[in-house]
């Protein structure tokens, strides 16, 4: 018997660190959760103008230090499919090109109406981009 009680006792004791450890764990990843989510978190509501040409995309650059709304220049002079106000909706971490990724991530979350945008633009395959954020979770 007293093997069958250290046995229970080190499965008890197994089980009462994995407990323990689930435990940090669920705390240790809701505070990285919370840590991570100012400096970026998992996914990124964004916007973005896109230009072939750096000398277009630098003008649009020049219509939102003028006070243009970020929404208005993406549908003037953005050259891809989200012509809609630029918006390219919530993206998931891994789900964009390296440069665009980094950039979007380091963003503070803004508005069209007072857009904190990526100056000077972000350059990918895709052409340049001019990125905002406009929420992150």
């Amino acid at each position: 018997m007293g093997p069958k009680k250290d046995a229970g006792k080190k499965g008890d004791a197994g089980g009462a660190k994995g407990g323990k450890g689930k435990g940090a764990a669920g705390k240790g990843g809701g505070d990285e959760k919370e840590k991570a989510a100012p400096k970026g978190g998992t996914a990124v509501k964004v916007r973005h103008i896109l230009c072939e040409k750096h000398s277009k995309v630098m003008e649009a650059m020049e219509k939102l230090k003028a006070g243009v709304k970020f929404s208005e220049v993406a549908t003037n002079f953005s050259e891809d499919k989200a012509r809609s106000g630029g918006d390219l909706g919530w993206m998931i971490r891994g789900s964009m090109v390296g440069p665009f990724q980094e950039a979007a991530f380091a963003l503070p979350i803004s508005t069209v109406d007072s857009p904190s945008y990526t100056d000077p633009p972000v350059k990918t395959k895709f052409g340049y981009h001019i990125i905002m954020v406009e929420g992150k979770r």
